[in-house]
């Protein structure tokens, strides 16, 4: 009972959320697109030319707001974006698109191979594991997807590339930021306006690789 009445709040909340309202009306997959649009605005990151990689990209919010700041003169769009998920995603017209398990080798090698040898401007990770609901074996699994994509970016990134991931606060948060400062020069948290209050979500951005 007590779970009907929770998934009922939540239906309602989600209905009632205003930046589910705008995503809507703005043709974006997901609320999410608000998250990354206010952290790419504070960190002036993006811009036409950039190569990036949106890791954890379904349902492709962070794609869509992507190609809005790629796309040049006749819709044309200026740089490349590489979105991987485990989860299926409909097409974006210009985004590269691998359906894999980013843990996974043989995935990994696959978006090597788009690659091709050439450097990233920008690494998003909206990844997160699926959770039990006991905390340490969560915070285990969050620390191991933010650990695989830094050790992505930190292979690929150009040396003034940036690298923002979807992190919880709670046990081991303080060492993922130590983790990020002993390989950045810059590291900052934001936790934007369109995630919820009660979640424990926050984003760090991790910017200039110290080489």
């Amino acid at each position: 009972m007590a779970k009907n009445k929770f998934s009922k709040e939540w239906v309602m909340q989600h209905i009632n959320d205003p930046f589910v309202k705008l995503a809507q009306q703005k043709g974006y997959r997901a609320r999410a697109a608000f998250k990354l649009t206010e952290i790419l605005d504070a960190e002036k990151l993006m811009r036409r030319g950039d190569v990036i990689v949106d890791l954890g990209s379904a349902p492709g919010s962070w794609s869509q707001v992507a190609r809005e700041r790629l796309v040049g003169k006749g819709g044309v769009l200026d740089g490349r974006i590489l979105a991987l998920d485990i989860l299926p995603m409909e097409p974006i017209a210009g985004v590269e698109f691998i359906q894999g398990d980013f843990s996974e080798e043989s995935v990994l090698e696959t978006l090597n191979t788009m690659l091709d040898g050439a450097k990233v401007d920008l690494v998003l990770s909206d990844m997160a594991p699926n959770l039990s609901g006991v905390g340490m074996a969560d915070a285990a699994r969050v620390q191991i997807v933010i650990e695989l994509a830094l050790e992505f970016a930190l292979m690929h990134l150009k040396p003034d590339g940036a690298l923002i991931v979807k992190a919880f606060h709670g046990s081991g948060f303080s060492q993922v930021v130590e983790s990020f400062k002993r390989h950045f020069k810059r590291v900052v948290e934001r936790k934007p306006k369109a995630s919820r209050d009660r979640s424990s979500e926050t984003f760090l951005i991790a910017k200039g690789r110290k080489l």
